[in-house]
């Protein structure tokens, strides 16, 4: 088992002479006087250092201004967290305690390092993850969120910064005096809550997830006049394995989603059927994983941003960004998954983030910690959500549609849930109506036994909703064929009337939609075989057919070229 030490060893290793001499192509001799800054909270960062004399001191501070030493570093010593291989601000603030010279490695010659010097980039590698595990852990250098804890936008927010895996503390107001100052001061009016106070002192007032992401400056497109070799919408795992696949061989990618890395996969508490984890891994893990190492070899991540549309007449594709901006790709890939389906209920809208959720998390179990709970869906998703959360709830009542958890849910999670003593399933059910407190807070639920029709409520204030989902293809209309639910047609199932080749003759390949250029993966893609591993899978094949669709595109241009000229 690894020990504490043992982790600060792998977080914090020292280099040799020699190491830093390797290093010394990739980076810019640089010197810095007694207390002079090399990081500053919130900026963003320059890259790495590597420290060759003299030392610095890490200090974390938060927009109070409160500060608190972390360590000190010295030579043999670099200084940077995960953040640095996309060039993100800075979550730490670093200076020189003396005079310091340091090799500075730029955020792209930092991932050169990941693939010339693969030991020694492996070991820098885990411990800037490392090292951004133990702020999250912290919640150093990210924004500070005010507010009651169990708040629906408080708890809004910690998901968001949590699915993204970005440090953030929660104050409540009528807990600490400084919070409860800001309060006074700047939020008027309860719908001003919460608060989140960022890095570089700007206050939000109760922001969407955009505007939190924005002032923290997650979100940027560093290039966008370029025209990339693949666009790939969708940070699910279809669409990461994609990142990582053509990434690593060399294609310029650029990743959009409009939440969070992971997809619905994210929401997986511990997946256990996945090949090469016999214990079992979290969603968030696995994917989060992934998102890391797509940067390492160069993806570009615009996270989160949603794409509203694509202009498929032009080719290069156009993306057409929420915010007005667009980026041009020679090829496109939809791994846009699906959007969790709602049940049919009238007030339903109102008592979500305030008793109904569509995630299974650690917040969201600590909201109903020793409470009797509802659960509805009989899928794999529904079954990990309820294994997870039998360790936090009373009890949870799991509702299921059909006959029998069998149709749809794999046998071992059917066994652990029959070995559950504080889990009661109930087939051939439904929940029929929702009720609650003036100010939106769920409090009755009632479901009805369809063959009998008798109907039962309970005063529970917890409905946790996996029924399935609908796939992200609206911003998708009139550019490719989608079947009769709104998935995309790719291969033989694109009608042939469809197809749009600058080929005609050519049959479309097997996950290239009826837009030649324009792909499909995972979940979003009609047919496909709704699990992690297959959507994984997707993601990897794809890749040969880019290369391919890419090669034909640029002979086909060059062919043209010539002609063009004797005209």
């Amino acid at each position: 088992m690894a020990t504490i030490d043992s982790r600060d060893a792998a977080m914090f290793p020292k280099l040799t002479a020699a190491e830093i001499d390797r290093l010394r192509r990739f980076g810019q001799d640089k010197r810095y006087g007694k207390d002079q800054p090399l990081f500053v909270t919130g900026e963003v960062a320059p890259g790495m250092f590597v420290l060759a004399s003299g030392r610095v001191k890490v200090v974390r501070s938060d927009p109070f201004g409160h500060l608190a030493p972390v360590l000190e570093q010295g030579p043999g010593d670099f200084v940077a967290e995960v953040g640095q291989l996309s060039g993100r601000p800075a979550l730490v603030n670093v200076h020189a305690i003396e005079d310091v010279q340091a090799l500075l490695i730029s955020p792209d010659n930092l991932r050169s390092v990941m693939i010339a010097e693969p030991e020694l980039g492996d070991r820098i590698l885990r411990a800037l993850i490392l090292r951004r595990i133990a702020l999250i852990e912290t919640g150093a250098g990210g924004p500070v969120l005010i507010g009651p804890e169990d708040a629906p936008d408080v708890v809004r927010l910690q998901g968001f910064l949590t699915r993204n895996a970005y440090p953030y503390q929660v104050l409540d107001p009528a807990k600490d005096r400084d919070a409860a100052d800001l309060v006074e001061k700047y939020a008027l009016n309860p719908t001003d809550l919460p608060l989140a106070v960022c890095p570089k002192g700007t206050i939000l007032k109760n922001p969407s997830e955009a505007d939190l992401a924005r002032a923290l400056g997650m979100v940027r497109i560093d290039q966008p006049d370029r025209t990339y070799d693949v666009a790939i919408v969708g940070a699910g795992p279809a669409g990461l394995a994609t990142a990582v696949y053509a990434a690593s061989e060399g294609l310029s990618v650029v990743v959009f989603d409009a939440r969070a890395f992971g997809g619905q996969a994210g929401a997986s508490a511990r997946i256990e059927n996945y090949l090469g984890f016999p214990t079992g891994i979290s969603g968030q893990t696995l994917t989060g994983r992934a998102y890391v190492q797509a940067q390492k070899f160069g993806a570009e991540m615009v996270i989160p941003t949603e794409v509203s549309g694509m202009d498929c007449s032009q080719n290069p594709r156009t993306l057409e960004l929420a915010d007005g901006v667009r980026v041009k790709a020679a090829a496109v890939v939809i791994a846009s998954g699906a959007r969790y389906r709602r049940l049919d209920l009238p007030n339903l809208r109102e008592f979500e983030g305030r008793g109904v959720w569509y995630w299974a998390s650690p917040i969201e179990a600590r909201l109903c910690r020793h409470e009797e709970i509802v659960l509805v869906g009989g899928g794999n998703s529904a079954g990990q959500a309820a294994v997870f959360l039998r360790d936090y709830a009373a009890k949870i009542w799991l509702l299921v549609r059909g006959s029998s958890l069998a149709e749809s849910m794999s046998q071992y999670l059917i066994d652990r849930i029959a070995a559950a003593p504080n889990i009661e399933v109930l087939t051939n059910t439904e929940v029929v109506a929702l009720s609650g407190s003036p100010h939106g807070q769920l409090e009755r639920i009632r479901w009805r036994h369809r063959p009998s029709g008798e109907e039962t409520e309970k005063p529970l204030r917890h409905l946790f909703l996996f029924i399935g989902a609908d796939p992200a293809t609206d911003w998708l209309q009139g550019c490719v064929s989608l079947d009769a639910k709104g998935f995309v047609q790719t291969g033989a199932s694109v009608p042939a009337q469809d197809f749009r080749s600058h080929d005609a003759a050519a049959p479309p390949l097997f996950l290239q939609s009826s837009v030649a250029g324009v792909f499909a993966v995972g979940d979003v893609r009609a047919g496909s075989v709704k699990r992690v591993g297959a959507a994984i899978g997707e993601g990897a094949v794809v890749v040969a057919q880019l290369h391919a669709y890419l090669a034909a595109t640029r002979t086909d241009s060059a062919e043209a070229r010539p002609q063009a000229r004797a005209l």
